[in-house]
């Protein structure tokens, strides 16, 4: 079985799951099911930030249709932190979001642990958790790795 560790060096394992991560929100931002497929464990799930468990195919199914550019005006990714364990990479970030409805903007946080699984010679996201964050626990502006605005990478 081939290893994680036998197959890259660090910097480039840590590259990669940066490349996955990025393309994970790009995904979430553009609705695009088929390549957020493409990086999904057949035995994947998703637990919300109450707590609910969600399939594989209900949540590409959601996945579809959750973001709109037009109400999520503004979106970041910040504070990634990877960890590498043998054949298993936890990937976190907080992603800070502004919502705009009916002229009235709303401004939250939220952070997830998105874990993978190297198996087969590729990375498959086999977990996703995500959690609000209650305001004294937001990470700064230093620590943004990415910003969209009404669905645009900036």
């Amino acid at each position: 079985m081939q290893t994680v560790a036998s197959r890259l060096p660090h910097d480039d394992l840590m590259a990669e799951l940066k490349a996955l991560n990025a393309r994970f929100i790009h995904n979430y931002v553009t609705n695009d099911v088929d390549s957020h497929d493409a990086m999904m464990h057949a035995d994947f799930i998703c637990i919300g930030p109450k707590g609910t468990r969600q399939n594989r195919a209900d949540y590409l199914k959601q996945w579809a249709t959750q973001f709109d550019p037009e109400v999520v005006v503004y979106w970041d990714v910040r504070d990634e932190v990877i960890t590498i364990i043998d054949n298993v990479a936890l990937v976190r970030s907080t992603n800070k979001r502004t919502i705009r409805r009916d002229g009235t903007e709303t401004t939250s946080m939220s952070t997830y642990t998105d874990t993978y699984l190297f198996q087969k010679g590729q990375w498959k996201c086999i977990q996703a958790q995500i959690q609000t964050l209650p305001p004294e626990s937001y990470p700064g502006d230093e620590t943004i790795v990415s910003v969209y605005l009404k669905g645009k990478r900036q």
